[in-house]
């Protein structure tokens, strides 16, 4: 999957008016993510991210502790610092279509890894029912 590829399922699955508003909700659901991860599962998750989407996360993931909720307002604060006007909903929506593309462009193997480093209340991001829109 090409980054454009990934960027306009993103944009499709929520129905955002266009692939600069989608390729933000990615760059911030990425970037906060990274924040999450530790132990090189960034770096591993990165590896097979396609084109620049690997650079939104830190090489050296620092394994912060948030809940999902806390998680959600971090991205809806990430797509407002790119002049986005999102909700916390809306963000939640934006991040739960990139984690279903994230399933999509990553291996069996490396989403299991990646998953596996989310605590339960990530269900809810994970999640396997269609993402609303708003």
């Amino acid at each position: 999957m090409q980054e454009q590829e990934f960027i306009t399922a993103v944009r499709e699955s929520v129905g955002l008016p266009d692939n600069d508003s989608a390729g933000a909700a990615v760059r911030a659901t990425l970037a906060v993510l990274g924040q999450r991860l530790s132990g090189g599962e960034g770096k591993d998750l990165a590896s097979q991210l396609p084109g620049g989407l690997a650079e939104q996360i830190p090489d050296d993931a620092p394994g912060q502790r948030f809940d999902v909720s806390s998680f959600y307002e971090r991205v809806a604060e990430a797509e407002r610092a790119e002049g986005r006007d999102v909700t916390d909903a809306q963000a939640r929506q934006h991040a739960r279509a990139v984690a279903k593309g994230l399933e999509t462009a990553l291996t069996d193997g490396e989403w299991r890894n990646f998953t596996s480093q989310l605590p339960q209340d990530f269900a809810d991001f994970l999640g396997t029912e269609p993402v609303q829109k708003h």
